[in-house]
């Protein structure tokens, strides 16, 4: 017992540790654990004074829930470690000291805290998700244990799953897919959508409602330059305390903010009362607060390492009484006056953000230099959505217009570069998620902002070296020995404020190019005399030259001018070119295919096909003004078996045009569909599955007839009539879409299917069929340790399984040899799981799927008589 004791008493012996006052530890909370950790051995150390840093010389760990503290730069620097008071209880727990990594309150880290447990799923699976978890500071558990705080299954049925209810741990359930779309945006969302028994995303269609996301802790956060000027009580963290957060610092304030006398009286009288000083010197600041990325004591000041933010930090810090970071949030940074390059031709729309979340991403928008809208046109370029139900995001489809979620804007913003729509993180959408809840997670990239802002020696006074000549802010090159080189450059603009509206790189290119000394001659390479004369951007020691004629320079000005004039058209012929009809009639073997319709895409008038010196607001101004008054559709028709089009791009380009002018809008979405088109019933993948959806079903000849007359004819007179086939198929199509209106969707909710690799169509196919009306299609393929997997499918919602399909698995497949050899396998291993299978003819699933309801029929079901017979 007294062995015990004393190893207890000496787990943390080796910790010096000091508790960081956050918002969720501060007082009763931090006395019990600085308690704990002393009764085991630990010392605690304190500052002598509020003001004073964290002496980081003298301790070993850092105990915070947070990295929003001052010295935690200095702390990652100085390898102290920086852990969330849950790694006290682990260790405590496991007698050992737990790795602080698991651990860190780094928000990059964004799986840390977690204990995973995975439940029967695939080794392939299993093994990503616990490799991604280990990567983002979480832990894994082979066993059940009270540290386990997720468990990942399928279903509830299994063992461990039962032990752990058993036994109480207050752990979730979900499913594999809460990690995978928590990868794929690199954030983690809210688990609740795929927690188990019910999951959301499984029980809920991708069309429904999803839920606003509120994010209070926006507030302060959303705009560059506050309106007003917060007061500490109006803050509940306040707590009507005098100010203590400037305490012992000394402020800055820039000339930039442009503040009228009484409000910035009013500020400095805030940070005298609470402890702190104003200075005019940004050599004695602590803080320097301005609004623009431009003036040199902005640049001497982030090269020196202070705290640089702008007015909305300011009212931030005074408003809670805390420190934060002015990095942490993109809007508490000083902006750039000229925005973020090339983002000015961006014309940008919100859908699905709201409150706070959405001021934010306006005024983000606006401050990386492109132009927001509230309502959405043909000529925006880019749609931000936290989901993809919204009337916006159908339209953005129609006219092909970027759709992302706010993490490439942010992304865009932090790094100040212009990410790439096509990196899956902006086009991930989880299904029943509104990415609005981890809006504002995104830092500047300090790294990417000094590259641009204010690189080394970008801190030196112009004046400094010279009073006769302005000297450019760029650091002496280390080979140059005269001065008369230096100062021969372009004067550079004053330091006062407002007078720079560029970042620093770009005015270090604004000037002529330095004359080199006669140093730097002597050293040069090839000083013979040269015709035609070398480059003189050739560098030293380069040997291989390209030799150029005399007057290539002046003809690689001229075409370098002409493209730049093409630059406009060059775009516009991009965009055409992947349009059905456009400049590229390359025509598609089958109307069946998905295309984009004609009018996702703006046209080209005329006008604008010649007129090459035309720049492209001229010609965005066109296309404004030439689609302007078209209404909205009244009709979302699909088609089905039309052949009217086959081979003809043009002409299908053409007649889109035309009936999209009636109101009538071309859609290859099955799923948007108000009505679809077809000679008469088919068993085609398109009709199959737009009668999921029950939509009007009409006869070709009714697009025929439109284009024909040039005009909206009545669709009621031409609903599709076809006793013959209705005849043949035994059903009745006004009965299929009577039912397809009641099952919504869900005919096939709680199934277990499974399809063969090589089943005529393509698996794909009978898995949309399958999808489209609720139920799940597995590849079976007989593989070692697939067992798992069919088990997952066959439980998964097994209520409505058990109700609609009793005990029943399907195979679908053909009468191939190869095929055949899959069935014995497939029977043994469902028959050994208690449940019946089934080996049945693509038709089971085609006539289900056509009539709209469950029907059994003896050809359906495939024995090794078919075989013969078919082989």
């Amino acid at each position: 017992m007294d062995l015990d004791g004393a190893e207890s008493k000496s787990l943390f012996a080796q910790v010096q540790f000091y508790i960081v006052q956050t918002v969720d530890l501060r007082g009763d909370s931090a006395r019990e654990l600085a308690k704990l950790l002393e009764d085991n051995g630990a010392e605690e150390i304190t500052r002598t004074a509020i003001a004073d840093p964290i002496p980081l010389q003298d301790i070993t760990h850092i105990i915070s829930t947070t990295t929003d503290f001052p010295e935690y730069g200095a702390a990652n620097d100085a390898l102290k470690s920086v852990v969330k008071p849950d790694w006290v209880k682990a260790s405590i727990a496991k007698g050992r000291l737990a790795n602080p990594r698991q651990y860190s309150p780094d928000p990059r880290l964004f799986f840390s805290g977690l204990v995973v447990c995975c439940v029967d799923l695939p080794s392939g699976d299993s093994d990503a998700i616990i490799g991604g978890v280990l990567a983002m500071g979480g832990l894994y558990s082979s066993s059940i244990s009270k540290m386990v705080t997720h468990i990942v299954a399928l279903t509830m049925d299994s063992d461990k799953c039962k032990t752990a209810i058993s036994r109480n741990v207050k752990c979730k359930f979900v499913l594999p897919h809460w990690f995978d779309d928590c990868l794929k945006l690199g954030k983690r969302i809210d688990e609740a959508p795929y927690c188990l028994p019910d999951p959301e995303i499984l029980r809920k269609r991708p069309e429904d409602r999803i839920p606003e996301a509120g994010r209070q802790d926006m507030l302060g956060a959303s705009s560059p330059k506050p309106d007003r000027l917060p007061t500490p009580s109006s803050s509940p963290s306040a707590n009507h305390r005098q100010l203590t957060v400037f305490k012992g610092k000394k402020v800055m304030l820039s000339r930039d903010l442009e503040l009228g006398s009484h409000l910035l009286g009013t500020i400095e009288d805030l940070i005298l009362n609470g402890g702190g000083m104003v200075t005019g010197s940004v050599y004695k600041a602590d803080i320097f607060i301005c609004h623009y990325r431009e003036s040199l004591d902005y640049r001497i000041a982030s090269r020196a390492g202070k705290d640089v933010g702008n007015l909305a930090w300011l009212y931030y810090l005074i408003t809670h009484n805390a420190w934060t970071s002015p990095l942490r949030r993109l809007l508490h940074y000083p902006v750039a006056r000229q925005g973020l390059p090339g983002f000015s031709i961006f014309r940008i729309s919100l859908s699905n953000y709201n409150g706070e979340a959405r001021v934010y991403l306006e005024n983000l928008a606006k401050a990386a230099g492109g132009e927001f809208t509230k309502t959405m046109k043909e000529d925006n370029t880019h749609l931000i959505t936290a989901h993809m139900v919204s009337e916006k995001c159908d339209a953005a489809k129609e006219w092909n217009i970027h759709m992302v979620n706010h993490l490439w804007l942010e992304e865009s913003y932090a790094k100040w570069q212009i990410q790439t729509v096509s990196d899956p993180r902006y086009n991930h959408f989880p299904t029943r998620t509104n990415l609005g809840e981890v809006v504002g997670q995104t830092p500047i990239d300090k790294q990417a902002v000094e590259k641009m802002f204010f690189p080394l020696g970008s801190d030196v006074d112009p004046s400094a070296e010279s009073d006769d000549v302005p000297r450019p802010m760029s650091v002496k090159p280390p080979n140059a020995t005269s001065s008369r080189s230096t100062n021969a450059m372009k004067p550079q603009p004053s330091r006062s404020a407002g007078s720079q509206e560029v970042p620093f790189r770009a005015l270090q290119s604004d000037g002529h190019t330095p004359k080199a000394s006669k140093e730097n001659r002597r050293h040069t390479e090839g000083n013979a005399v040269r015709t035609p004369a070398s480059s003189r951007f050739i560098g030293q020691g380069k040997e291989n030259e390209t030799p150029s004629t005399t007057g290539s320079r002046s003809a690689k000005d001229k075409a370098v001018a002409k493209l730049h004039d093409l630059a406009p058209d060059i775009a516009l012929f991009q965009k055409e070119r992947k349009r059905v009809g456009g400049v590229t009639h390359g025509g598609r073997k089958s109307s069946e295919d998905l295309v984009p319709e004609v009018n996702r895409k703006r046209s080209v008038s005329k006008d604008e096909d010649t007129d090459t010196g035309a720049d492209e607001e001229t010609r965005a101004t066109k296309r404004a003004k030439k689609s302007k008054g078209l209404a909205p559709p009244s009709m979302r028709l699909a088609l089905s078996g039309y052949k009217g089009w086959v081979s003809a791009a043009k002409k299908e380009g053409e007649e889109r045009a035309r009936l999209r002018a009636m109101g009538i809008l071309i859609v290859p979405d099955v799923a948007s569909c108000t009505h679809l088109a077809s000679p008469h019933i088919l068993r085609t993948q398109k009709f199959i599955c737009a009668l999921a959806h029950a939509p009007i079903i009409l006869s070709t000849d009714f697009v025929n007839d439109c284009l024909s007359q040039n005009k909206r004819l009545e669709p009621e007179n031409y609903l599709l009539q076809d006793t013959e086939s209705e005849k043949r198929m035994g059903y009745k199509l006004s009965d299929s879409l009577v039912r397809a209106k009641s099952n919504k969707g869900q005919l096939l909710r709680g199934y277990s299917i499974y399809c063969t690799e090589l089943i005529h169509g393509g698996f794909e196919t009978y898995k949309s069929i399958a999808e489209v009306n609720g139920g799940k299609c597995l590849m079976y393929r007989a593989r070692a340790g697939f067992t798992a997997t069919l088990r997952a499918g066959l439980d998964e919602e097994g209520e409505d399984f058990e109700a609609s399909s009793p005990g029943y698995v399907y195979l679908i497949s053909g009468t191939t040899p190869e095929e055949a050899k899959l069935w014995p396998k497939f029977r043994q291993m469902i028959d050994g799981m208690g449940k019946n299978p089934l080996v049945v003819r693509h038709d089971w699933i085609v006539d289900l799927a056509l009539s709209q309801k469950h029907q059994w029929r003896d050809s359906y079901n495939l024995t090794e008589k078919d075989i013969t017979l078919t082989a």
